[in-house]
Parts: C-alpha cells; structure tokens; sequence
C-alpha cells in the first residue's frame, strides 16, 4: 500500500554484479546506468573542470539565467532567476569558480500573487547579490508586481521572507550599491512587456538599510539606437570612478556594455566589453564580476541556447585604461571575445570536482536540490520518510479530463545538465483508483511524456505528445502498450539538439524503443526540464502514489 515501509536496503554489491551482467549484454542505448555510491561527478554529464589546470566553457551546462556572483573570504556564492518554479532564486557555492554545487534556496515559495498554478514566464527575475554589513541581500524583480529584497546572515540557512522594496509594475533587475559615504543606490531595468520600455537604467535613492526606496528614480541612460535592449544592470564601484555591467541589444545576439562615471547620476559613457565575435557563443549576455582573494578579475554570464536554457560561462578579465576587457581580443579586433579553454583562476589550493547535483537515489529526508516544481507547492505532495530510500509522489486529482501536464503545478523537475545524456528511474506505480498515472515528462513549450498508467486489471505504458502549449496545444496520443506490472523501468535519452527518445523495461534488463522522437522546445525564459510526476482522475477521492526507486542521470 501507498505509504507503507517498504524493505529498501540497497545492496550496492549486488547491485553492481547485476548491473555489469546486463551491461555486458545489451546496446549500449539501452543500459541501466550504473549506480555509484561515490562523488555525483562519477557519471556527470558535463565536467568543465578539465583536470589539468584549465576549465572548457561553460562551467555550468544547465538553466542558470541571469547569473550573479560575489566573493565572501575563499567562497564563491551564485544565484540566478527562478520565474515560477519553486523553491526559488537557488544558491550556488564553490572555492575556484568552476567547480559548483547547488547549497540552497532563498525564497520556499512566492509568498504574493496567485502562484499556485503555474504562471510560465512570471515571477522571479534577474536577481543580485551582495555582502554588505555581515548579511547577504538578494534583490529581484518580479514585472508585475516590483521589486524585492530577501537577506539572511546565514547562506546555507533560512531567508527572510521578501521585503516589497517597491511597489511597481514592469521594473526588472535591481541591482543595489552602498557607497562610501554610507548611502545606499539600486539601479533597475524595465520590463517592455510591461512598461513597454526597454532601453533604459533607472537610479534610485534607498534608505541605509536597502528596504525601502525614497524618491521615484532618475534616468541614467537611454539611447536606443545605440545600445538597444539595455538590461540585467550590475552596479560596482572602483578607484572613483562608479561602473554599471549591462546586456544590450537582445538576448540571442547581443553584447556586454560597461557604463562608467564619476558622478553616481551620470552621465556614463559607454563601451563594449564583450561579444560573440568569431565563436559560437551567441549572446553573450548578462552576468557579474568577482574578484579572487589574489586579486584577479572574473566575469560570469550566460548562453541562450534554446532547449538548454541559459548556460553559464567565466570569462577571464583585466583592467585596461579604467574599463574591463573580457575574454580574449582577438587581433585586429577592438573588443574581446569568450574563451572556450582557458586556465583556471589561481589559488594555492586544489580542489575537487564538482558539479550541479542531478542523479538521486533519494536517500535523505529532504528533497535534492537539483529538484523545483512548477509553481508553489505542498510538503505533503510527497514523501521520503514514509519508505525510505525512496520518493513517494502522492497522486494529484487533475482539475479536469483536458487537464495538461503544462497546467499542474505538482510537476518535479530538473534542468538538462548537459548537451546529451541520459536519464533513467525506477517506478512503481501503487494505484488505488483507475486512471492513475505516473512518469516522466520532457517539458518546455513542446512536450511529451513516457508514463505508466493503471487501467481496469493491468497496466499500460503511454507516449503523449504536445505542442504549442503556451497556445492551448492539446496533448495526443502517440503510442500505447499493455504491462503486467506496475514496476516498469522508464527511460529518456537526449541527443545534440535537444531530440529525444523514449524507451522503457518492465524488468530492467533490456529496455525497448518506445514511441517516436521529439525535439525538445524550451520553455517560458527557461530550459527543458526533466520532470516526475503522479496524477490522478478529476474528482477522484481515494488515490495512491508513484513510488520512485532513483533517477540516474548519466553521460
């Protein structure tokens, strides 16, 4: 029964005997990727850290839009948007800057608006974050409702709850400054979905404290012609002279801009720091700038890369006649270019790879990190107690028969974390009620899922496939075939491009093509994710659950 202590202990040597047998045996496309009880590295999909002293850009295949950085003593502290999903504005550490872990998220839920159904492409927006007076602040702006601040003297602890730092509608990347007289600044970009500007930084005087705002802002730069599309502004200062990092000219092919003044109200004269020039890295676009304990300048920033979601890059960074130079300039060129190889930042340590966490054997009591829903959720959608070592996934009446995967917000997802890879879980599915299913959904604004659903006396395995579904796309059937068990060993790999195939094993020893391919479609301002579910029939009472054994993502 759903709930109920399941005799869960994992023998890894068994485990691994068999796992070598069946490997031995099966194509290669088909494998249950091996369980490791060591590092999450073992079988990542992307490493950047080269392993010789030099990294391979980006640092960070996966979702991390809108990227900041600070420097706190010898750690290194990343967050970035979240838009809807939850929890929120994630925390990432690391010693070297290309070795990172997720530790934490700022924000449980989004404690204003109605966010408890998914609300693509709102919500949280291009935070910052900074150190100041031993608390950590992070501001973001949410278009439709302002702008906000959440701080805490613990990184790894709890969050305030977000204070409303202004009331607005289609103000968007706040990024604040405490000078060296003691008064505090926030600069902030605007949202031309909203406001229908899309062009120009706006300065605002705050109170010491950074919680409020004292007058109604002035602009400090607008020029559409030549810098169309300014955004994600972050705001430093140095030898006198006040500096704004900014985007300009459009996500998929533009450019990094650094303003500089000796007046915090301007004017700022401008200069192109940063651009895709001779590579393949489109964009580059917003990000921030850190500095090493020895002094060295470092710039983080995002890709757009379609299905992907915003990958992060480092760049190296110099001083040049008081303006940065990122990258590397290539000769005969005026601005610099990203760096596909370079050497890592110095240190006198060396320090283990890491990377984002995906693969879970559900082993803790709490949820990975490496997991967010797709709108605010309820603790008692599930449970890693009631059968330890695994996740229980309580199924979720649907609001209607035409319900969509798109619409619900009990959807678990993670971010590709790689250009291909493969992910594969072990369910079983503990029905009560017929018309309860369970699986894995591949979701962006084109998707499709493989799952197992409880049908009169068996079970049946079903491909779904939607598109368009920003724009009501329903979803179709592609493919079904019966199952005797509700044990079933599901399975997607994911090539270059983002193109999917699905297959699946009702006992784990030879998994079977199943449906056909689909290119993956990115979301609302975000990735493809991956994503678990459990749902069941509208109306339906007395339900059970989808009992998930693990998830392996590998290479």
């Amino acid at each position: 029964m759903c709930g109920e202590q399941m005799n869960c202990r994992k023998d890894h040597v068994l485990l691994l005997t068999i796992l070598v047998i069946i490997n031995s045996v099966v194509p290669a496309q088909y494998k249950i990727p091996p369980f490791s009880a060591g590092s999450q590295t073992d079988a990542a999909a992307w490493i950047p850290d080269n392993g010789d002293g030099t990294y391979t850009n980006p640092i960070i295949h996966a979702d991390y839009s809108d990227p900041d950085v600070i420097r706190v003593g010898e750690d290194y502290f990343m967050t970035a948007s979240s838009f809807v999903h939850t929890p929120g504005l994630p925390i990432l550490h690391s010693k070297d800057l290309v070795n990172w872990t997720i530790v934490n998220y700022a924000l449980p839920n989004i404690p204003y608006g109605d966010f408890s159904k998914p609300m693509h492409g709102n919500g949280v927006f291009a935070p910052s974050i900074r150190y100041h007076n031993n608390e950590y602040y992070i501001y973001y702006g949410d278009p439709d409702y302002g702008i906000f601040l959440v701080k805490t003297k613990n990184i790894y602890g709890k969050w305030n709850s977000p204070v409303l730092v202004r009331k607005a509608k289609g103000w968007i990347d706040p990024c604040p400054l405490w000078d060296d007289d003691g008064n505090a600044y926030l600069v902030h970009a605007w949202a031309k979905s909203r406001s229908g500007i899309k062009h120009r930084l706006t300065l605002n005087k705050m109170t010491p404290d950074g919680t409020q705002l004292l007058d109604d802002g002035i602009t400090i730069y607008e020029n559409q012609d030549k810098q169309p599309t300014v955004e994600g502004p972050k705001f430093y200062k140095k030898d006198g002279y006040y500096y704004i990092f900014a985007p300009a000219g459009g996500v998929p092919m533009g450019w990094q801009v650094v303003f500089r003044s000796k007046n915090i109200y301007g004017p700022y004269e401008d200069k192109i720091v940063l651009e895709q020039g001779n590579t393949n890295i489109n964009g580059p676009h917003q990000g921030g700038w850190v500095e090493t304990p020895s002094g060295e300048s470092w710039f983080l920033h995002f890709q757009d890369k379609n299905a992907y979601g915003r990958i992060v890059h480092l760049q190296p960074m110099k001083w040049v006649d008081g303006f940065p130079v990122m990258g590397t300039i290539p000769q005969g060129r005026s601005v610099g270019e990203p760096v596909m190889t370079y050497k890592k930042p110095a240190h006198t340590k060396t320090f283990p790879i890491a990377v984002p966490q995906t693969s879970d054997e559900f082993t803790s009591r709490k949820l990975g990190l490496q997991w967010q829903w797709e709108a605010n959720h309820c603790d008692s959608w599930y449970s890693l107690t009631k059968s330890p070592g695994h996740l229980l996934l309580y199924s979720q009446p649907v609001q209607s028969d035409t319900s969509r995967l798109w619409d619900l917000p009990n959807v678990l997802g993670q971010k590709f974390p790689a250009e291909k890879f493969c992910v594969t879980t072990k369910v079983t599915l503990q029905a009560k009620s017929i018309g309860e299913k369970t699986g894995l959904v591949i979701l962006g604004m084109d998707y499709s899922s493989i799952y197992i659903e409880k049908v009169r006396n068996q079970f049946q395995i079903h491909q779904i496939l939607c598109k368009d579904a920003p724009n009501g796309g329903k979803e179709s059937l592609i493919e079904s075939v019966n199952i005797s068990t509700p044990v079933v060993y599901l399975q997607a790999i994911i090539r270059p491009g983002a193109v999917v195939d699905f297959s699946y094993s009702p006992d784990g020893k030879e998994f079977k093509h199943f449906g056909k391919s689909f290119s993956s479609l990115k979301g609302q301002w975000v990735g493809t994710k991956i994503a678990l579910f459990a749902t069941a029939p509208a109306g339906s009472k007395n339900n059970g659950c989808a009992n998930f054994d693990w998830v392996r993502i590998t290479k």
